[in-house]
């Protein structure tokens, strides 16, 4: 993190990053980065209170109507876009999910690698979630081995 805030730093741009995870435990005891313990349905935050918002991997562990709900309060609290990176959903995903099991070192993996792509969503679905919620223009590109990623736009 902070190599990139120093990059960013050198092209006039400020990175200041706040974690939120439902867990206080998930959350690092290190650093320097404000961290919160939160419901990311019921952001305790400010409307505008961030240029953008973030997540990674995390969408697909939502239900449908929830994962909408998700993406009305990230662009509350966002003054620009919400950035998402996560799985999508595809039968030769979860062939590959299932293929790698036995490389698992974690029996937990081997559990949630074929439950996230059961559970992942296409991407015409993530891009209705932030349509539904409000968000002026939704682009999402896909990326290698069944990633997308999603620029949510705030509406002006």
């Amino acid at each position: 993190m902070r190599t990139v805030a120093e990059q960013l730093e050198r092209e006039g741009i400020r990175l200041d990053v706040t974690l939120l995870d439902r867990a206080p435990s998930h959350l690092p005891a290190n650093g320097s980065m404000p961290k919160i313990s939160a419901d990311a349905l019921n952001l305790p935050f400010r409307d505008s209170a961030f240029d953008l918002v973030s997540c990674s991997l995390f969408v697909h562990h939502l239900p449908q109507e929830q994962a909408t709900e998700f993406a009305r309060e990230a662009l509350r609290v966002c003054r620009i876009a919400v950035l998402v990176h996560d799985l999508i959903r595809h039968p030769l995903h979860l062939a590959l999910a299932y293929a790698g099991a036995p490389l698992y070192r974690s029996r937990i993996t081997r559990n949630d690698a074929p439950a996230s792509v059961w559970q992942a969503y296409t991407v015409e679905e993530m891009r209705g979630f932030f349509r539904e919620a409000g968000a002026s223009e939704v682009s999402v590109t896909q990326q290698y081995l069944y990633r997308m990623g999603v620029i949510a736009q705030k509406p002006q």
